[in-house]
């Protein structure tokens, strides 16, 4: 897509170091703000990570048109963001990239993709954006540091031992999940040497990972509305309404990503017990296959179907909300013969197999690692950024954008959300020192 040039002499306005959508879009709109620009990026290729995000398909953003309950999906902390959101948000993303020939579309629960449903037409029009605009690509670059002089940054210092000298310098190197993306929160540890102060990182939206052996047979499989509980100690603790995606270890999709770290606080408290108690109790999901509806119209529903498929084997029974395999592993859980007519079931089994179709309880073992991670919990210390320019309260040309920023936010578009906002001000803001 974009070939490396050579090293440089030139004198730059603004450097951006990290290539992923938060660098891209604060290179371009430095770069449309009449800036010389040098964007570095130490993987082979610009945005590895947006490739990939959405399965894909890439989650733009989330279209609520509440601010209010938008801004809230970042928890207390969203309060920060009001101000950058204010002079670019969602609106203003959608029609800037619908401006750069981008066509979106929104989906269920708000969620902007490109129409195309191919995340390569973000990139390339990221790419394309800043191309046009001036900037230069550094590629396969590692940084080493920042080099800093009484309250500014001087250069960044590559691996290499080379040196790079601009008036403003935009920090965009992410956060540390999925690392083979090139995001291994290198960042954390520039910002520590410089003096900033960083949270510890750990993987917040993830994959949770089950201890039912099975559980991978399942694989590829998903369930759409259904109704999911935690329990803690056989006490529910957590209730959702959302969408499972089985995967060879455990669950994923949408609610289970965005329940993860509360899971995962549970997991931790349970470590703290006796080893009786966790044998005992452990954390458990429930998956209600039939959300809404009460025991009274389950039983009625299944006496009606019983008796309707009375000389059916129990085995090629078809419910719709129920996939084959799920209902086969149930049928085996309960140790009824799938061989065995529908007539020749006992009323006990049949209660039995209700009660698991509305609580289909699993075992969690625990989360999966960065690796997995949607994103990460953890960076830069939010107090020491004014968020009216992206700027650094202790350096004043330095900016930063996108991950490296401690901003929890659920799966559906937050993230790029956060990516373009903080990268278009922090673009803006750059250029005007």
């Amino acid at each position: 897509m974009v070939k490396k040039v050579s090293k440089s002499t030139r004198q730059y306005d603004v450097v951006v170091i990290g290539g992923g959508p938060a660098g891209l879009m604060s290179a371009g709109v430095a770069g449309a703000n009449g800036a010389k620009v040098l964007l570095i990026e130490k993987n082979e290729e610009l945005g590895k990570k947006l490739l990939i995000s959405g399965g894909g398909r890439c989650n733009m953003t989330n279209a609520n048109p509440n601010h209010r309950e938008f801004v809230s999906k970042y928890g207390k902390k969203g309060d920060f963001l009001y101000s950058p959101f204010s002079v670019f948000g969602v609106e203003k993303t959608i029609k800037f990239f619908n401006n750069l020939g981008l066509k979106t579309k929104v989906e269920p629960g708000f969620r902007v993709f490109p129409e195309s449903g191919n995340s390569l037409d973000v990139l390339e029009t990221l790419i394309r954006y800043a191309r046009n605009n001036g900037v230069e690509f550094r590629l396969s670059a590692e940084v080493d540091g920042l080099k800093k002089t009484k309250g500014k940054i001087t250069s960044v210092v590559l691996k290499s031992g080379e040196e790079i000298k601009a008036k403003s310098f935009i920090l965009a190197s992410g956060g540390k999940s999925h690392p083979e993306t090139g995001s291994t929160g290198d960042g954390f540890k520039w910002l520590t040497e410089i003096g900033h102060k960083v949270a510890e990182s750990n993987p917040s939206l993830v994959p949770i990972k089950i201890k039912e052996n099975w559980i991978g047979d399942f694989s590829g499989i998903t369930l759409e509305n259904v109704g999911i509980s935690v329990f803690q100690a056989d006490k529910k603790v957590i209730n959702k309404k959302g969408r499972v995606l089985f995967t060879h270890t455990g669950l994923s999709g949408p609610t289970i990503l965005n329940m993860s770290k509360d899971v995962g606080e549970l997991l931790n408290y349970n470590s703290l017990g006796s080893q009786a108690s966790k044998l005992e109790s452990g954390v458990k999901i429930a998956i209600d296959f039939y959300p809404g509806v009460g025991l009274d119209e389950m039983h009625e529903k299944f006496k009606k179907l019983f008796e309707e498929h009375s000389n059916k084997k129990i085995k090629n029974l078809i419910l719709d909300e129920v996939p084959q395999k799920i209902f086969l592993k149930i049928l085996n859980l309960l140790k009824i013969d799938g061989e065995i007519e529908m007539h020749s079931i006992f009323r006990e089994e049949r209660f039995a197999l209700i009660e698991k179709l509305k609580k289909f309880e699993l075992r969690v073992e625990g989360l999966l690692g960065f690796d997995k991670a949607i994103i990460t919990s953890g960076g830069l210390d939010l107090s020491e950024v004014d968020f009216k320019t992206m700027g650094s309260k202790l350096y004043d040309n330095l900016f930063f954008a996108g991950d490296i920023l401690d901003f929890d936010r659920p799966s559906g578009g937050f993230s790029l959300q956060l990516c373009w906002t903080t990268g278009y001000v922090a673009g803006k803001s750059a250029f005007s020192k």
